[in-house]
């Protein structure tokens, strides 16, 4: 049945006008978004299809395009709404990230680093350069990899850093796993990359290891 046929009380639309979207349920906040069904199927239906098959919003609004649009009901006009949405929570984070003290108030960092990378099917390794007020200078991808590993060069990382005469440097990457145990592999890197900006007075605060649903800090474990 076609949600314009529900009763208005039951309606999402509706329902998030007269008591919040707080209410709403992920499958409710979704058929917003994708406004219209298809035939047979409304779009609470569709909502609740996709969020089985990519299991999570988050999981749905950084699946990937050729996959989203193998969903049935799903066509470039929707899926633009989905990823305007994205990016309108990225961008939110993305200010809420540039006007905290990043060290006084670390999980707004954490929580912009997640949203936009730990989805990621593939390691990618950030860096987010602070100023000598802990101001978020930049925020910028040094290299993408594998789904298991990733390159990081040195010198990229300290010319990146001098660049934008950043005074502390967050290093971050996700895995792609969903596991959020540092490597040996990752400790070791870290205590390079950490020596060398060190030569040129750059101090490496953090290094985070991202995953969906979580974040481990190196500081927090002592390890810097």
């Amino acid at each position: 049945m076609p949600i314009t046929d529900w009763p208005p009380g039951e309606r999402p639309r509706e329902r998030l006008i007269l008591q919040g979207a707080g209410v709403l349920s992920d499958a409710e906040l979704l058929a917003i978004l994708l406004r219209t069904g298809t035939a047979g199927r409304s779009a609470i239906d569709l909502a609740r299809d996709m969020l089985s098959h990519f299991v999570s919003l988050g999981g749905l609004l950084h699946a990937p395009v050729n996959e989203l649009l193998e969903q049935p009901g799903l066509g470039p006009a929707k899926l633009a709404q989905l990823a305007a949405a994205a990016e309108i929570g990225r961008r939110c984070l993305a200010e809420r990230v540039s006007q905290a003290n990043a060290l006084s108030h670390p999980d707004a960092v954490r929580d912009y680093l997640r949203l936009s990378y730990g989805f990621s099917v593939r390691e990618t390794f950030v860096a987010v350069y602070l100023s000598a007020q802990n101001r978020v200078l930049a925020v910028e991808e040094l290299s993408r990899g594998t789904l298991t590993e990733v390159r990081v060069y040195t010198r990229e990382l300290i010319k990146s850093a001098l660049r934008h005469n950043a005074a502390s440097v967050i290093l971050a990457h996700n895995h792609p796993s969903g596991e959020t145990e540092p490597s040996r592999a990752d400790r070791d890197l870290t205590v390079t990359l950490s020596k060398a900006l060190s030569l040129v007075d750059i101090r490496l605060v953090d290094h985070l290891v991202v995953t969906t649903t979580c974040c481990t800090s190196f500081a927090e474990r002592g390890w810097l």
